[in-house]
């Protein structure tokens, strides 16, 4: 049988989704880089060969790390789904002569990288400077137009993102943007390859969206992921993912499978997906490439990453679409030709839809909720008002344990301050969508006040 090393790290679909997936077609290694999830870790334990954890001696080369305990296994091939262990695993499959993203998976992490290569290719998006000092920060404030959006080269969860409104608010932006990377590294949601990643950032434009030149019902927000493959060099699209409105300043709230779009408007967004990513350079990983949708159909690639969407994206595309794209995956990163989509799927041929909202406390408008809230996840389930024939649960490997006071809402800490992570499947997309606006709204009705002064940032 096959074998394969699987490279743990936060971030990602949950692992008891994608572990029994690899399982389930090879021997399966588990290198931890991150502590496994309590409820968890007996049933990862239970499928694996062998586990270990990364100690406190194996602090150094991380691409030797794992490429030796790939050697010490036998693996055929090496995976992760965590962002923050993409290079890492890109490089070490790349030194042991195994399929994976290949030597530029950098540019899929770095947005330094990334907008540079998209640059030199002339692909639209928004203008940009490289940024590694407050100093550069101030004069990049004088080249582009306010409003601004800072944010961290090697971030991921919209974390440290600020806004910078004018010339004047560079200095306590980027003091706050640096505090924030720094907390994340504490916390396990950092770059694991580079040293002094958090240290770099871009500063962008921002470009306006406008949802309702795109979709036809209320509530979806203005930019959408397209959701794919790369096979040995070539991009394979296979869905786009739609999302409600972000929580000021970037901070994603939810992500809709299928998005409602079709026709010559899926067809101009997977277009441009297919540029972003082939300029790159990658060879064999999962993509998941985020646009922004404009007036009069102009666009903007955000974007893109070597590896599938986080959360419960891939999770949805199994429940709509019926593909396990983590066991395709597997079978190609193992040397095999699996049954990839011909074209882009649309909503026409998804079974219903899936959609995973990030519970934040602030309401529907973004505000901060009045009280502070206990997390109660039967009483979510119990009480939340979604249409008859919607089924709603939440991901507990995702969530905090109930009882755990919700966070206080953080803008710059973005998914950092999430409480918990619900799934819904409905009949169509635009169920998702509702269910979702009115679940946010009843949030703080349903769930136990914890006490009673203000809960502002």
């Amino acid at each position: 049988m096959a074998k394969v090393l699987y490279v743990h790290a936060k971030g990602g679909p949950p692992i008891g989704y994608a572990l029994p997936r690899v399982a389930a077609r090879s021997e399966v290694h588990l290198l931890a880089l991150s502590e496994l999830p309590a409820d968890r870790a007996a049933g990862v334990r239970g499928l694996c060969a062998s586990v270990v954890a990364r100690g406190a001696a194996d602090e150094g080369d991380l691409v030797e790390l794992i490429a030796s305990r790939a050697r010490e296994v036998g693996a055929d091939a090496v995976v992760t789904f965590s962002e923050y262990a993409v290079v890492a695993v890109a490089e070490a499959s790349r030194r042991l002569g195994l399929r994976g993203a290949g030597p530029a998976a950098a540019l899929a992490r770095d947005k330094r990288l990334m907008r540079g290569a998209w640059e030199r290719q002339g692909i639209p998006q928004p203008r940009f400077r490289a940024v590694a000092t407050a100093e550069q920060l101030a004069a990049a404030t004088q080249e582009l137009r306010c409003p601004l959006l800072l944010k961290a080269a090697w971030s991921a969860g919209s974390t440290a993102h600020q806004i910078i409104g004018q010339p004047a608010d560079a200095p306590a932006a980027w003091a706050r943007s640096y505090a924030v990377m720094t907390e994340s590294a504490r916390l396990g949601y950092a770059e694991l390859h580079v040293a002094g990643a958090g240290e770099d950032f871009i500063v962008e434009e921002i470009v306006s969206g406008r949802a309702e030149d795109w979709f036809e019902g209320p509530g979806w927000g203005d930019y959408v992921s397209v959701e794919g493959v790369v096979v040995e060099g070539v991009f394979r699209p296979v869905c786009v993912s739609g999302r409600m409105p972000t929580v000021a300043p970037f901070t994603e709230r939810a992500g809709i499978t299928p998005a409602a779009v079709t026709g010559e408007a899926q067809a101009r967004i997977v277009e441009l997906a297919r540029q972003a990513v082939e300029a790159l350079g990658l060879e064999n990983c999962g993509t998941h490439t985020e646009i922004k949708l404009g007036a009069r159909g102009r666009m903007w690639v955000i974007e893109t990453a070597a590896r599938f969407g986080g959360a419960m994206t891939v999770p949805q595309i199994e429940e709509t679409f019926g593909l396990d794209l983590i066991a395709l995956f597997t079978d190609q990163l193992l040397g095999g030709s699996p049954d990839w989509p011909t074209r882009t799927l649309t909503p026409e041929d998804a079974k219903g839809a899936a959609g995973s909202l990030v519970v934040l406390a602030v309401d529907g408008a973004g505000e901060p909720w009045r009280h502070r809230h206990l997390w109660d996840s039967a009483s979510v389930v119990r009480s939340a008002p979604v249409s008859a024939g919607s089924t709603l649960s939440v991901v507990g490997e995702s969530s905090l344990p109930d009882g755990t006071p919700v966070p206080v809402y953080d803008p710059a800490a973005g998914a950092n301050t999430m409480a918990a992570l619900c799934l819904l499947h409905a009949d169509r997309p635009q169920t998702v969508v509702r269910d979702f606006t009115a679940l946010v709204d009843a949030l703080p009705d349903i769930l136990p006040v914890h006490c009673a002064e203000g809960a502002r940032a």
